[in-house]
């Protein structure tokens, strides 16, 4: 990685590239501390540190502490990411958003404008609940219909910036703008946690104490980001075999290839989804000054990831198989939705493909969704055990940080694929610099 880095600075366009990301990133961590007008922030990072559910720890590292800070930047780009899974679900619900997507290149540019229209749209809502919820429990420092509509309008604008800025680093930059925001929020906040967790187990312990501490805490972090980087590189390939054709005076055809199925298929959408399901309770109630009583007091606790793992409540922690669950669940819907094995077998029949051993068509499409089922649970397993180990040693030790498991996926796979992103760019100069020769 660091000797990719260390060639990509020696081509002058790639350099380029890389210093205009480096810019747009400086340009989003300055607009994080940037308030919005008219709001009391000592009143918001007071009601932020008597939350105890999870819900707001992680919209705040995925803000990069933009949401703590209540900056212009506070929603950050996070209606971007839904508006986005959105039009996923869309499409394959909507016929007509079906053939956008299978227009090619414009089709593509009509889906993107959709979305930005709907990341617009939610971020207006987003913002709305935020000034009047917030607005009436003392956020604004003067409650009237001026001040609720600067902060919308603030929020709302702070969003769609982002958006831009991360369209401007996938055209002019490297690798995928929205993916790089994201994961700079997320990396702005480690060291942060990872300072308190030393403060927590290993400054002011004896030396053995500390010593070991500090080296169970690295060797987690370590060995979970291998298990990321296995889920990320993790491919089952079905070889495939294309029967000869006659073209002409010569015979095409006949080579053997493979079809590359990945381990962890829907990436980190299951955990989103099923973060998302298990916070919203706790965001609305929080939003909106709603405080549970009797049996839905016991529920909120249930959803609430800092109860889970508490060996003094272990009835809480069926919240934690509830999670399980539905972490496994999107992980087969959301693979449904995307990847259509009756279509791949399709299209290989009409290309004259088949499996050796397995006839084409129907038989092929049976095949290839009997293999998904058992790569798909292996990566929603491997998932479940990246996103549930900080949610165990937060309960039974009290580790609490912001960055879960969920981050450590976005950031690993981020950076894998931003380091192909760069070397292929290389490779391609080179083919270019070696034609021209």
């Amino acid at each position: 990685m660091l000797t990719t880095l260390k060639n990509a600075f020696k081509i002058k366009d790639i350099r380029k590239k890389l210093f205009f990301t480096f810019m747009m990133l400086v340009v989003i961590r300055l607009g994080s501390q940037l308030p919005v007008p008219g709001i009391n922030r000592n009143f918001f990072a007071d009601w932020f540190s008597q939350q105890t559910g999870d819900a707001f720890n992680f919209l705040d590292a995925f803000t990069g502490g933009s949401f703590l800070n209540m900056s212009v930047l506070a929603l950050n780009i996070t209606p971007y990411i839904t508006s986005s899974i959105i039009m996923q679900l869309m499409t394959i619900a909507i016929p007509k958003l079906e053939e956008m997507q299978r227009d090619g290149a414009d089709g593509r540019k009509k889906i993107a404008s959709i979305t930005r229209y709907v990341t617009v749209a939610l971020a207006l809502i987003e913002s709305s609940a935020m000034a009047i919820g917030f607005g009436r429990q003392g956020l604004l420092q003067t409650y009237n219909a001026m001040n609720v509509i600067t902060v919308i309008v603030a929020l709302t604008a702070g969003s769609a910036f982002l958006m831009w800025i991360g369209e401007r680093i996938t055209e002019n930059g490297v690798g995928n703008g929205i993916s790089i925001v994201l994961t700079i929020n997320i990396l702005s906040r480690m060291p942060q946690d990872i300072t308190q967790l030393f403060k927590q187990f290993v400054i002011g312990k004896s030396i053995a104490k500390g010593v070991v501490a500090a080296i169970i805490i690295i060797a987690i972090i370590v060995l979970m980001v291998v298990l990321v980087i296995v889920l990320n590189d993790g491919v089952r390939k079905i070889p495939v075999q294309y029967a000869k054709k006659v073209q002409g005076r010569k015979m095409a055809g006949g080579q053997t290839t493979s079809l590359p199925l990945k381990v962890n298929t829907a990436g980190v959408i299951p955990v989103i989804f099923a973060s998302s399901l298990m916070q919203m309770p706790v965001i609305i109630c929080s939003v909106f000054n709603i405080s549970g009583t009797g049996v839905w007091a016991e529920i909120l606790k249930g959803v609430n990831s800092n109860y889970w793992c508490n060996p003094k409540q272990p009835v809480y922690s069926i919240g934690l198989l509830v999670y399980i669950a539905l972490v496994i669940f999107f992980a087969y819907f959301y693979t449904s939705i995307t990847f259509n094995p009756l279509e791949i077998a399709e299209n290989m029949k009409k290309q004259g493909g088949f499996v050796p051993g397995i006839r084409p068509g129907k038989p092929t499409s049976d095949y290839l969704n009997k293999v998904l089922t058992y790569i798909i649970f292996i990566g929603a397993v491997g998932l479940t055990i990246v996103c549930t180990v900080p949610y165990f040693f937060n309960g039974v030790f009290g580790a609490s940080v912001s960055f879960s498991g969920t981050s450590l996926i976005i950031i690993v796979s981020v950076v894998l694929e931003t380091m192909k992103q760069i070397e292929s760019q290389m490779l391609v100069r080179n083919y270019k610099g070696f034609l021209n020769d």
